[in-house]
């Protein structure tokens, strides 16, 4: 699988105080995952949740190696509440990343957890996930999200 390139900062204070605001937003929206983007930063931190309330922030996260095997799953973003898309995933993933201490770390993450952390590094790395499905189910969602909104 094939990555665009990752940012990589220093873990200094000015990056540790994006992941603390995005862990409290995390925190608050009692999401899987967020992105340093859905608060406005393009900085290269997600936090991730196996459910909803003991997140993991990571800082420089990058994805290692992935499962060849796939599984469809939903998912969904904060930025479209309400719409859900099934979605194929690798059914484990391999992640390096920086601890809030700048600590190189290296995970593997199984099932929903690992659709949580490749579902945020993309969406850090400018890929959302409607862009994972056919323009027809995309424009679908799109007009759902309307429709919700009002």
């Amino acid at each position: 699988m094939s990555q665009p390139a990752v940012l990589t900062d220093a873990v200094d204070n000015e990056l540790r105080a994006v992941g603390l605001r995005l862990l409290a937003a995390a925190q608050e929206a009692k999401a899987y995952g967020l992105a340093a983007i859905h608060i406005g930063e393009v900085a290269p931190v997600v936090v991730v949740s196996p459910d909803g309330e003991d997140h993991q922030l990571m800082f420089n996260p990058q994805i290692v190696a992935v499962a060849a095997d796939l599984v469809k799953g939903e998912e969904g973003s904060v930025s479209l509440p309400g719409v859900r898309l099934d979605i194929d995933r690798p059914v484990w993933a391999e992640i390096a990343f920086d601890d809030a201490a700048g600590a190189a770390k290296k995970v593997r993450f199984d099932g929903f957890v690992a659709r949580v952390v490749l579902h945020e590094i993309e969406q850090m790395q400018g890929i959302f996930f409607l862009e994972k499905v056919s323009r027809l189910k995309r424009d679908r969602a799109l007009k759902k999200a309307r429709k919700l909104a009002g």
